[in-house]
């Protein structure tokens, strides 16, 4: 048996953004449910984050989300298995009140919700694992030591797996607590990673802009040979234009057809033919047809004799100097590993606030 798995949809993500909301349906109506259609694939199990915002849904959002996601299993015949996340959940200590539930709660028979961790019949058995918080943490636990799967996915947190590039998780289960499964599956944690055993399945598109150069789509998972196959979604909505005409490169405005319908951000190498440049702007700007365009100067060639010796010996990075100021600080029962985990999370969301 085949079972189509997806994840951390976050409908509604970037504010109700229409722009990323037609970017993000482009890939189920171009990628997804043909492939689905083409391979009659009937059964689709989504690990976690379907919508974006845990306080509210915007009504646009519920009713493309209903129409053009939900209504499309329906009409296809596809089985679909929803795990809570902890985006689809009010409360951060319990799963009990979620948007999923109050959207499409009982309103479909083909589309289940799953709020608390079980044992599900398919071919074989899998177990599900929703958003395990400090109210549900033993059962899931007490659950997890009975069941006789040897699949389980969920929507889980665990230490060790980059959360985004270069940004491993330092909180969470530890991964031994996993050790009686055969193979674990998962949502949360936006990009794809795994260590031969627990796979995290990443976001099927780009939400923010470190998302960028990182490939994205759905899975494929084959209950008979465990073998996990990925479909890459080839739609992009973020693109880095670098300008560097120091090598005689002759910009004459190909370089923008790829551009529509896209954030830019045009980087700044060098720039000697100041007319070339101007014109090479003035198209991105006017005839590109991107979303957004922002210019960023890129000073990477600064002569070293201008730079002063002490400037660069002292050079650190952002997240250097978060770590560096909370291991200087002076208070008692103070879990800093915790703080700098929080810290690094809030500069990542703030480097995201930009479209």
């Amino acid at each position: 048996m085949k079972i189509a798995l997806v994840t951390d949809t976050h409908f509604g993500a970037r504010n109700d953004h229409d722009h990323f909301n037609t970017y993000f349906y482009k890939f189920y109506e171009d990628i997804f449910f043909p492939y689905l259609k083409e391979h009659n694939i009937k059964t689709c199990i989504h690990l976690g984050d379907v919508m974006d915002r845990r306080k509210f849904v915007s009504y646009k959002t519920a009713k493309d989300f209903r129409e053009q996601f939900c209504e499309t299993f329906v009409t296809n015949d596809i089985n679909v298995h929803m795990i809570v996340g902890n985006h689809d959940t009010y409360f951060k200590n319990t799963n009990e009140v979620n948007s999923l539930d109050e959207l499409i709660g009982g309103r479909y028979e083909n589309i289940k919700i799953y709020s608390e961790a079980e044992t599900v019949e398919f071919d074989i058995p899998i177990f599900f694992l929703p958003w395990i918080n400090s109210t549900n943490y033993k059962s899931t636990l007490e659950k997890m030591q009975k069941t006789k799967a040897t699949v389980a996915m969920g929507h889980l947190e665990i230490k060790g797996f980059e959360m985004h590039h270069g940004f491993p998780s330092e909180t969470g289960m530890d991964k031994s607590e996993f050790n009686r499964f055969d193979m674990v599956m998962s949502g949360h944690f936006h990009k794809k990673s795994d260590d031969g055993h627990i796979f995290y399945l990443g976001t099927p598109y780009q939400i923010y802009w470190n998302d960028d150069k990182c490939p994205k789509g759905f899975h494929i998972f084959d209950t008979e040979t465990r073998e996990l196959e990925r479909i890459i979604n080839p739609h992009t909505i973020f693109k880095k234009v670098y300008y560097d005409d120091s090598n005689g490169q002759d910009y004459n405005f190909n370089q923008i057809k790829d551009l529509k319908d896209k954030y830019v951000k045009l980087i700044v190498v060098n720039k000697k033919d100041l007319y070339m440049f101007d014109k090479f702007v003035d198209k991105v700007l006017t005839e590109s047809k991107a979303h957004d365009v922002k210019i960023i100067e890129d000073f990477s060639d600064l002569k070293a004799e201008n730079v002063k010796n002490e400037i660069v010996e002292n050079a650190q990075d952002t997240i250097t100097l978060l770590d560096s100021y909370v291991d200087e600080l002076d208070v008692n029962n103070l879990d800093k590993n915790r703080l700098k985990t929080m810290l690094k999370g809030l500069y990542v969301e703030a480097s995201n606030m930009e479209m």
